[in-house]
């Protein structure tokens, strides 16, 4: 049952609020429907707003965030407490987990993106054809997108930051494993938004964890212009089977560290040693070490050194062994 707080029809100028009985929903293709609509509004006036604002969101977001911090990290607690169980590793929960120094880094992020220029109306290429014609390729946002991710609550703020940036509206839906933390999250981008003059719709955080719901956006031809995943290999063919949309996928993934023979040796020990043994749980933590063959018998023995000192088990080629 839709219960909506105005009767007149959603035009772009005004995104009325909805709220739904959940005790009543069986179907959630309306649903899914009326959040489409609402981020299609929100993108047609995130395409006029100013880089001006677009920076003011993400900094008032991240000074948000760090003030905030406390009431997130109570919300995560319930996440942490849950976790067992869902089933997760322990690696999976500590990317789960949120601290102040965390949360910190989660603010530091959006104000990076600030720095970003902006790449709405950016002209990146231009010719004058044989007849006369000037044609000119300019970068417009691509509209709604809806994000999917696992438990992973950073990206809640990741993947906002960076559609607001590029003129994008996104709905996001991340696992029922940081339903909490998502919230508490998104509770601080839309003041945030509210407080920087830009649509609140333009963030928008799917509140069920029910999986029927992702089946209902992802049949949204018309109301969502691409969908980007971030998550396990289950989670990705459930997407890519599923979508009426394009997707950004991927599939599986191996992150490589290559030393080359002009390498600082050094400098290449510590980073293999940060990229591995930091947090070796996060997705982009470095799996494979591959080394130029006319450095190996210099740097081989001292990384295997290090890398043992730090609780890491390696597994070599013949050669590397």
């Amino acid at each position: 049952m839709r219960v909506f707080d105005t009767s007149e029809t959603l035009r772009a100028t005004r995104i009325p609020t909805l709220t739904y009985d959940r005790s009543q929903m069986t179907d959630y293709s309306q649903f899914a429907t009326d959040w489409a609509a609402r981020a299609k509004a929100a993108s047609r006036q995130l395409v006029t707003a100013t880089g001006e604002q677009k920076n003011t969101w993400l900094q008032k977001s991240a000074a948000l965030l760090r003030k905030r911090a406390n009431e997130i990290i109570a919300a995560n607690s319930k996440d942490i407490e849950a976790a067992p169980d869902y089933g997760l590793t322990s690696a999976m929960i500590d990317r789960l987990r949120l601290d102040a120094e965390r949360i910190d880094k989660i603010a530091a992020a959006m104000e990076e993106i600030i720095a970003l220029p902006d790449p709405v109306g950016e002209v990146f290429e231009s010719n004058v054809r044989p007849n006369g014609l000037l044609v000119t390729k300019v970068r417009v946002p691509l509209g709604v997108v809806f994000f999917i991710f696992e438990s992973r609550p950073n990206v809640t703020a990741d993947a906002a930051a960076l559609c607001v940036k590029s003129g994008n509206a996104v709905i996001l839906r991340g696992g029922k494993e940081a339903f909490h933390s998502n919230q508490a999250i998104h509770c601080v981008l839309t003041e945030a938004l509210r407080e920087s003059g830009l649509p609140e719709a333009a963030v928008q955080l799917v509140d069920t964890t029910d999986r029927d719901a992702v089946g209902a956006f992802l049949k949204l031809r018309d109301g969502i212009d691409v969908t980007i995943h971030r998550g396990g290999k289950g989670l990705i063919e459930r997407v890519a089977n599923e979508a009426a949309m394009p997707v950004i996928k991927h599939y599986d993934g191996i992150c490589h560290v290559y030393v080359d023979a002009t390498a600082d040796l050094d400098m290449a020990r510590d980073i293999i040693i940060n990229s591995k043994c930091q947090r070796p749980g996060v997705c982009n933590a470095a799996e494979t070490l591959l080394v130029h063959r006319d450095v190996a018998a210099d740097f081989l023995p001292t990384a295997a050194d290090a890398l043992k000192a730090a609780g890491t088990e390696l597994r070599c080629c013949p050669r590397s062994l």
